[in-house]
């Protein structure tokens, strides 16, 4: 009798099984106008229909269908697609791509056999990016491997190029190590500077946490000297954005239930959060968490909280006074920010409260830098060639620094400046707005000033 209701369910959803496929009244609001073309990076790098966003939904019909088989070449078309949701903003059918091809992708990782390196590769990765603990232990033989020296001496001798491509594109996003990755640099509480305007929790993230532990600390003081008390939990888990785009749905349901049940304690207004990716997962919690009647409204109501840093202190009326930051910016707008969670002119409005700075926009702003998740990791051919094509419009700006929000982009554009030659620097814009508050630069935005002065005449 089982077999029976069984293979009906199976039957109803094509190859997918009856647990959330691609939601055929989702499919149905697709009119293939084409629209999405010009704005998708693997349609942009090989002129593929299936690697297009109108493409990827037609084989999901196919897949409702029964039309399509668990094979590579069908999966491949999924893997290919960076999620990077550009389509959502250029979609004029309001198409919701990205719920469809999470569900896909989650369908994918239940019932395909993935070739045994990939899946060794894929668990290395989730086994270690989602958990800061382990990412602190691994920055310590890190720092060593950079400080040492030995880093230069591998690469000259040309060992990286007997590795897999994709532990060599690992080595290549390496950041720079600093002291403030081998501990704990934020108190659990940290007071408003004058009268309390907000009590804020920040989202310490994983990633973030550990190899970009100061733009963590520049956001808690931004976020002080504009009067919101801001409490840092040791204790918060990842939010299990990785996990989600890659279609692992029961280990991010689980990180986002702890998430809840961490922030539920703290009476706090917003949850601010400074990593893009990380962003549009938690503002999604409600959906991520829609069958679970333990979790569903309390979800809907801690994601209804989240806010990315630029969203509040584009809310907030300036308190601290900004000395000049004499420099141009080219501000990189994530994916996730801009299209995932359709935040714009807030990072805009914000570093325009800098006296002296201006901004340069990139040419090609919707196209994905390629980080893209863990995309970068699996797909390094591709990514490569999307941060290549990044790099070259951002340096085509004439910028002095690169701004961006989202850890993922930080180390994939600043790999494609190495790779170009190039010594331009690139911080999330909070630091900017920081070393404005403070009147004290990084080492890095103070390189960027005097080599423009350099070449000032």
């Amino acid at each position: 009798m089982l077999q029976a209701v069984h293979s009906r369910q199976r039957d109803a959803t094509g190859i997918f099984d009856a647990h959330h496929p691609p939601a055929p009244e989702l499919i149905a609001d697709c009119v293939h106008c084409g629209f999405c073309l010009p704005t998708c990076p693997t349609y942009l790098l090989w002129g593929e229909e299936m690697d297009s966003p109108r493409g990827r939904i037609y084989l999901m019909q196919l897949g409702l269908e029964g039309q399509a088989r668990w094979n590579p070449t069908y999966v491949s078309h999924f893997d290919r697609c960076l999620g990077c949701m550009a389509c959502l903003t250029a979609c004029p059918s309001g198409v919701q791509y990205d719920k469809l091809i999470e569900a896909t992708r989650a369908q994918i990782e239940r019932h395909y056999p993935r070739a045994l390196p990939d899946r060794l590769f894929r668990s290395l990765i989730f086994a270690l990016f989602p958990h800061p603990r382990r990412l602190r232990l691994l920055a310590a033989p890190l720092w060593l491997y950079q400080r040492s020296g030995l880093r230069r001496l591998v690469q000259r001798s040309g060992l990286l190029s007997l590795l897999p491509a994709r532990l060599r594109a690992m080595e290549a996003l390496l950041p720079p190590i600093t002291a403030t990755a081998l501990r704990h640099p934020l108190p659990r509480r940290l007071p408003a500077r004058g009268e309390r305007r907000l009590r804020v929790g920040l989202l310490l993230g994983c990633v973030q946490r550990v190899f970009f532990a100061d733009v963590n600390a520049a956001t808690a003081r931004v976020l002080q000297a504009e009067g919101c008390e801001v409490i840092a939990l040791p204790e918060q888990p990842c939010c299990g954005a990785l996990l989600v785009h890659a279609g692992r749905e029961q280990e991010a349901q689980a990180l986002a239930r702890r998430m809840i049940d961490v922030w539920e304690r703290e009476q706090i207004d917003v949850l601010v959060i400074n990593a893009a990716g990380c962003g549009s997962t938690l503002k999604e919690y409600g959906w991520l968490l829609r069958d679970d009647p333990a979790y569903a409204e309390r979800a809907r109501r801690f994601a209804a909280a989240c806010r990315d840093v630029s969203e509040v202190l584009a809310g907030l009326e300036p308190r601290a006074p900004r000395h000049p930051l004499p420099l141009t910016v080219a501000y990189h707008d994530a994916c996730h920010l801009q299209h995932a969670q359709g935040v714009r002119a807030e990072p805009r409005a914000v570093l325009s409260t800098i006296p002296g700075l201006e901004i340069r926009e990139i040419a090609e702003a919707a196209i994905c830098c390629g980080s893209a998740g863990i995309y970068n990791l699996v797909a390094p051919e591709p990514a490569q060639q999307l941060a290549d094509r990044k790099v070259q419009h951002v340096l085509a700006t004439g910028a002095d620094v690169l701004a961006t929000s989202n850890p993922g982009c930080l180390l994939q554009i600043m790999n494609g400046l190495r790779r170009a030659g190039s010594a331009m620097p690139a911080v999330h814009p909070v630091e900017l707005l920081d070393a404005s508050i403070r009147g004290t630069l990084p080492p890095a935005l103070q390189r960027a000033m005097s080599t423009r002065d350099e070449h000032t005449p």
